[in-house]
């Protein structure tokens, strides 16, 4: 338990060390590393820090973010109808996302809020997944021909608030997993949990995706302790280490910072693969 402290207070520390670094930087958009962009996204149904309800502003830290492909949680009203909150079209225009379809919503964006947007490329596959939990909760599962070259599943989820939920959500994921497909596997998106070590909900992909990556504080936006959102991939190599996109209008936009990853297929070969019939 001690331990685990430790390392809390370590993510409050390095968060406080961070955040104090960047006032000091000057405003504007951040460098975009070179590569397939990936990103990962919680636009809290646009509301923003300050509680203001503003698709516009949530649109302009995507277009910041300038990602290839991007994971929206959040992005269609939670109940009813579940209609679609952003802009798309206009979102299309102005970055070149256009949204994975998804079967069987007429209003909503994704679904059960969860979005995959990609710039380039062919949609090979799409799969909707309602995730078992007391909340309604759901994965989008695409895989997608890169124009770059090779094929990638993203698996886009938003886990739920209640730790035994999340444990059931996790080991399904795992069996989704256990398919025989050889396709790179990326998993995104808010997964709501801040627990570190065996404790976490978490630690039930490392038989999928292996050892899990550092944690990346991403919530709140305004002053980052706990890293709910995640990026993670199913071979060793596959992703670079996975980054805030800290900007003045990010921190304002959403509860959440969005998080980012260059994703690399070239140099992978298949005895990188972590599937969990080999562990």
């Amino acid at each position: 338990m001690r331990k685990k402290k430790e390392s809390l207070r370590a993510n409050i520390l390095e968060s406080l060390k961070n955040r104090k670094k960047s006032h000091h930087k000057p405003a504007g958009k951040p460098d975009r590393p070179e590569g397939t962009l990936i990103a990962s996204y919680n636009v809290h149904k646009c509301v923003g820090a300050d509680r203001r309800f503003d698709p516009e502003r949530t649109s302009r830290v995507i277009h910041e973010i300038d990602a290839d492909v991007i994971g929206l949680q959040e992005a269609d009203t939670r109940f009813g109808e579940r209609t679609g909150i952003l802009d798309l079209r206009r979102l299309e225009r102005e970055t070149g996302l256009i949204p994975v379809p998804v079967a069987g919503v007429s209003k909503a964006h994704g679904w059960h809020g969860n979005v995959v947007l990609f710039k380039q490329g062919t949609v090979r596959d799409v799969h909707q997944i309602s995730l078992p939990g007391l909340e309604p909760r759901g994965a989008l599962i695409a895989e997608l021909e890169l124009a770059r070259g090779g094929s990638l599943r993203i698996i886009a989820a938003h886990l739920g608030l209640l730790h035994r939920s999340r444990a059931q959500q996790t080991r399904l994921i795992v069996d989704l997993m256990n398919d025989g497909s050889e396709t790179p596997t990326i998993l995104l998106g808010d997964l709501n949990e801040w627990r570190l070590g065996d404790r976490s909900s978490l630690s039930t992909f490392q038989n999928a995706f292996g050892p899990l990556p550092p944690a990346v504080p991403s919530f709140p936006s305004t002053l980052p302790l706990l890293a709910l959102d995640r990026i993670m991939a199913n071979r060793r190599g596959m992703i670079s280490a996975v980054q805030v996109h800290d900007s003045p209008l990010a921190r304002i936009a959403s509860d959440h910072l969005p998080i980012k990853a260059v994703v690399s297929l070239e140099t992978l070969d298949s005895a990188t693969i972590m599937h969990s019939r080999t562990a």
